[in-house]
């Protein structure tokens, strides 16, 4: 009796521990991370007899953990790979929607800019008009501004969500040490008795981390992991965790690099960090807000260096040159802003550099390093975005020298260099914050064009002069006012007379000589010019390295003038009607100045807006490819470890009723007792 006792027994204890972990998992349905328990059932060993082994009930030898490594490791990759994206398609939708939106985008300020100078042109003297000239360019100033203020507001919040995404990845790998210390020291896992809970708090763990930058996770002893980066780098070993931090990047001061310390050393570790929300917002601030600034300043740039160059060799209302529409983009507080030395250069640290913008319509949008080795001499210009050398070289001694790039240069100042120092250079990263409106009077707007030519009273010849282009006003090379504009006001060595004389070696041809005004008729440039009256013929030179023959304007001559005949160039005063400048200045709307003169203004921001908006649909795409991927193996854990409660609440009767027959086997075994006892009385 006592055996038949024992069995019912056994089978009343091992379906409890049953129904337990089966009311467990139901519980726990809604629990992240849980994986469904069951209970390993195995029969206890029997008693030997004359007729056979008699049974001695069941036994309980486990409370399995029902987990696949190969479809949890799936899970965290693919929570990896949607982290990132996740991160990344959210910034860049905000940066998408800011640049192409109609009231916060550029397009529409460029547009009304530039219709608000081609209405000015058609009545240059109304002062509503320029009026309304100087409201629009103000309006392009602050879109420029704003959208430059926009930048830096989401290149503040990306670092924010780095600092904070630091402080999630250090609370994670400490419970992560934590919780591989607990399953070490967990009683009865030598005899293979896992703390399935613990072990379950910890995959978790791993989950989230790897939502965050991308892990690798391996088996250790005592049924512990160790987690490191992609790259290998350690974050726990054992329950001994590593710990993330961000710091003000060396290179570039308005940005975050990513630290690790471990055993009391600490590595940077930025390139490092790939994967997750933090490699997500990494890709967003390299890959778009970066090329982002650099291309807004790139335009910005160009329409300021364009419009103040046509401004500058123009006439304003009061009869006095145009000066700057924009702020100045060489001023020498700007061009020295646009290097940045990096805060690891050796001392001295003093070495002083500035760029200039030589050309903007082939400036390129960027940022390069500038790199020196060997004895602080030798000099390497790697481009940031490819990793590629662009130029290379020495400094003379002393190094005042200049490094050469397309549409810019690199001024060496002075200043000692070491091997190792750094520099970052930034031609147009903060141009679109910097940029300004100069001109504040309607009457300091120079629509005309200051040189006018007239013909002479006594031309007998057919001949004709156009009313000349202005090419500058300024010696490239000096910066200084060239000598025909250094009195306000007039053509200070002016009015130039054109004259038409036979030609001494063909008395059938034509020469002409420009010369100054009497009583010293200086020649100007080169006498005695052959004239052909087939072809456009060109007064002056359009080249600054052609000495006297360079005047800062071009006048053509076309027909058949006669010898003896005349033109006259002067300053155009009183020209307040004249609008040429106007012209010239609206023109520069649809003018091909950006990119090699590929691209006007209003192209320029549109590839910009394209840029943006196609690397948007791609991580849109690539997102919820990720979204995907993460269900189909999410759904693929939880057909193994999740639980089922249809299943549970079978397995819930099923183990209900055998409780309920171990407990009748007990019953049974006590009515036999009972007959047996009564048999004796």
């Amino acid at each position: 009796m006592a055996g038949l006792i024992g069995i019912g027994l056994t089978g009343i204890l091992g379906h409890q521990s049953a129904l337990n972990t089966t009311g467990n998992n139901i519980t726990n349905a809604n629990t992240p991370g849980y994986s469904r328990q069951e209970v390993i059932f195995e029969t206890q060993q029997g008693q030997r007899t004359g007729a056979g082994t008699i049974g001695k009930g069941v036994s309980v030898v486990d409370i399995r953990r029902l987990a696949n490594e190969f479809l949890v490791q799936q899970v965290r990759e693919d929570s990896t790979l949607t982290g990132e994206q996740q991160a990344l398609n959210s910034e860049l939708s905000r940066l998408d929607n800011l640049l192409g939106g109609e009231t916060t985008g550029l397009n529409n300020a460029l547009n009304n800019f530039f219709a608000s100078l081609q209405n000015a042109a058609e009545d240059p003297t109304s002062l509503p008009q320029r009026q309304l000239v100087l409201s629009e360019a103000q309006q392009v100033v602050n879109r420029f501004q704003a959208l430059s203020q926009e930048f830096i507001q989401q290149r503040e919040s990306v670092k924010t969500q780095m600092q904070q995404g630091v402080k999630d990845v250090n609370a994670l790998l400490d419970g992560i040490a934590d919780l591989n210390l607990a399953i070490s020291e967990s009683p009865g896992l030598a005899q293979g008795r896992m703390p399935n809970e613990l072990l379950d708090q910890r995959d978790e763990k791993l989950r989230q981390l790897s939502e965050l930058v991308n892990i690798r996770v391996t088996d250790s002893e005592g049924s512990q992991v160790n987690v490191s980066l992609s790259n290998g780098l350690s974050l726990v070993i054992g329950n001994n965790a590593a710990k993330l931090d961000s710091q003000r990047s060396a290179e570039d001061p308005t940005r975050l690099e990513f630290t690790l310390t471990s055993g009391g050393r600490t590595l940077n570790i930025d390139e490092q960090i790939t994967g997750g929300k933090l490699g997500g917002l990494r890709r967003f601030d390299s890959e778009a807000l970066k090329p982002a600034f650099d291309e807004l300043g790139r335009i910005a740039i160009g329409l300021a260096s364009s419009l103040n160059h046509q401004h500058e060799i123009g006439m304003d209302l009061e009869g006095d040159l145009g000066g700057l529409f924009f702020n100045d983009v060489n001023a020498l507080a700007t061009q020295r802003s646009r290097v940045v030395a990096n805060a690891n250069n050796l001392a001295p640290n003093n070495g002083q550099l500035a760029v200039e913008i030589t050309d903007s319509s082939k400036l390129p949008a960027g940022s390069w390093t500038l790199q020196f080795s060997g004895d602080g001499r030798n000099f390497e210009l790697i481009d940031t975005a490819s990793g590629n050398v662009v130029n290379q070289g020495r400094l003379p001694d002393p190094v005042q020298s200049e490094i050469t790039m397309p549409g810019f240069n690199i001024r060496v100042e002075g200043g000692t260099f070491n091997a190792g120092d750094k520099y970052l250079i930034q031609p147009s990263r903060n141009a679109a914050e910097s940029i300004g409106l100069q001109v504040s009077r309607e009457e300091d707007l120079a629509f005309a064009s200051p040189i006018r030519a007239t013909t002479g009273d006594q031309n007998i010849g057919t001949g004709q002069i156009d009313q000349g282009t202005m090419l500058n006003v300024r010696n490239p090379f000096t910066g200084s006012l060239l000598p025909g504009f250094q009195t306000a006001g007039e053509l200070a060595n002016g009015p130039l007379t054109i004259t038409f004389a036979p030609d001494p070696g063909d008395p059938t041809a034509l020469v002409f000589t420009v010369t100054g005004p009497p009583p010293a008729n200086t020649v100007i440039g080169t006498p005695d010019q052959a004239y052909d009256p087939e072809i456009i013929n060109t007064v002056f030179s359009g080249d600054p390295a052609d000495g006297d023959d360079y005047q800062g304007f071009q006048f053509k001559l076309t027909g058949k003038p006669a010898a003896g005949d005349t033109f006259e160039i002067d300053y155009n005063t009183n020209g307040v009607s004249d609008n040429r400048n106007a012209e010239l200045l609206a023109a520069l709307g649809t003018a091909n100045t950006l990119n090699g003169k590929s691209q006007n203004f209003t192209e320029g921001y549109a590839g910009l807006v394209e840029d943006i908006g196609v690397k948007t649909r791609q991580s849109q795409f690539d997102l919820e490819a990720g979204k995907t991927l993460l269900e189909q193996s999410t759904a693929q854990r939880e057909s193994v470890s999740g639980v089922n409660l249809d299943e549970e609440a079978g397995r819930l009767i099923q183990y209900q009723a055998a409780y309920n027959a171990s407990a009748q086997v007990i019953s049974v075994a006590q009515d036999l007792f009972n007959t047996l006892l009564q048999t004796f009385r």
